[in-house]
């Protein structure tokens, strides 16, 4: 018998706040987190934008000489992992450690880290690299330095499936848990590449938005004139518990787990399948998983990124599974208020279906001016929307041709 899988803790570190009601509260406002870059001087680049965290203190979280040694996208795993275990209310100390594991991902991985160690390579030699360059840049430490700074001895995975990644992490977690080989997971997704190299590349694919004059209307999923993606950054965790512990511990339950699907487009390294084909059979894994209809989903947390070919692809994608449901559905990007963060996407939008369902309130895809007559669904434009939702849907796809969807629902005992 499968284990039924609730999801108990959020833990958010985005650019629109700290901590999930901060992120929460922003998100039904519709307020944007994107603006000038100030990690580097971007001056002489294309772009210019990106959505930042602000005001993060990883002393406020991990030990100083620790957070040391955690590259920028490792401390806002630690971070958020350890708002997510406070918000469940799990006491460590009275758990069995063997039983609770960690799968947190990472698109790209230690960014900040790898160019200052290059700096320090090419300015004073290689005497001059960090001991711990690479345990600080390697991507499995987002879940390692996690599992070490708790304690937590359980299935231990880094999944790194580029923008799929945190959906990944939390999808492949739920699995572990309902087979059995364990009772608590911490999954999700983090990412910290707003760094010179790595927004050259992603200006060199001529991927980013370059509305730098207007960096809070950059991020447009499905409008019109939607230029390009907005680099984003943070990290999205969930705490994931098997119904019985849950219930054993007297725990509040957010949202239950109920489906999972992730398969490939294999057709280009970053354009997606023509006709959102492979995204639709992802999303009917998801609800073949879940042993549910089409007509039962009642709001698409969606991949929306704001560049010209996924949302389209997409919106078809929805058209295609859904067929006249499409039109009942309600849909929305977070990534118009917190830019596109990668790995951590499918994190922190997770948690946005989850806060939906638990609140029976919609956030908006901001931003949303001018319809696109390729694309014509609910995209819940500019407003937060009262509205019952008892099944949500979301989805993430990545280059190289990941597609994930996580499928969750309304807890009934």
């Amino acid at each position: 018998m499968k284990k039924r899988v609730v999801i108990t803790g959020l833990g958010a570190v985005t650019p629109i706040g700290i901590g999930k009601d901060e992120f929460w509260q922003a998100l039904l406002a519709g307020v944007s987190g994107v603006g000038k870059i100030t990690r580097f001087d971007a001056s002489q680049y294309t772009t210019q934008i990106a959505g930042e965290v602000k005001n993060f203190d990883p002393a406020q979280y991990i030990d100083k000489k620790e957070a040391k040694r955690m590259d920028r996208c490792t401390q806002f795993a630690v971070a958020a992992s350890k708002m997510a275990f406070e918000d469940a209310g799990i006491d460590l100390e009275a758990e069995d450690r063997q039983r609770i594991g960690t799968m947190i991902g990472t698109g790209i991985g230690g960014m900040d880290t790898l160019h200052d160690q290059f700096v320090n390579l090419l300015d004073k030699g290689p005497g001059r690299v960090s001991p711990f360059f690479i345990p600080m840049m390697i991507g499995n430490m987002v879940a390692g330095q996690t599992s070490i700074t708790l304690g937590l001895q359980g299935p231990c995975s880094c999944i790194v499936t580029a923008c799929a990644t945190g959906t990944n992490a939390i999808g492949d977690a739920f699995k572990v848990i309902q087979r059995g080989d364990a009772d608590v997971m911490v999954a999700g997704g983090t990412e910290a590449a707003i760094s010179p190299i790595a927004v050259a590349g992603f200006c060199s694919m001529k991927a980013l938005s370059t509305r730098n004059d207007e960096p809070e209307k950059a991020s447009r999923p499905f409008d019109k004139d939607r230029n390009g993606f907005v680099m984003g950054e943070g990290s999205g965790v969930v705490i994931l518990e098997s119904l019985e512990h849950a219930i054993n511990r007297g725990a509040a339950i957010y949202a239950e787990v109920i489906g999972y699907g992730f398969n490939a487009d294999a057709y280009h390294m970053t354009a997606p399948a023509p006709q959102g084909a492979q995204a639709a059979k992802c999303m009917a894994m998801a609800l073949n998983d879940a042993g549910i209809e089409p007509e039962t989903v009642d709001y698409i947390n969606a991949h929306g990124t704001s560049t010209p070919m996924n949302d389209k692809n997409e919106t078809l994608a929805i058209k295609s599974l859904f067929g006249a449901h499409a039109y009942k559905l309600a849909v929305s990007s977070t990534k118009s208020m917190t830019g596109h963060l990668l790995g951590a996407s499918g994190g922190i939008e997770c948690i946005a279906a989850t806060l939906t369902l638990a609140n029976d309130m919609i956030h908006p895809t901001i931003n949303y001016e001018t319809p696109d007559e390729e694309m014509d669904l609910d995209y819940v434009p500019n407003t937060a929307r009262k509205q019952v939702v008892n099944v949500a849907l979301s989805n993430s796809f990545g280059f190289g041709g990941h597609n994930a969807t996580i499928l969750l629902k309304k807890y009934q005992n």
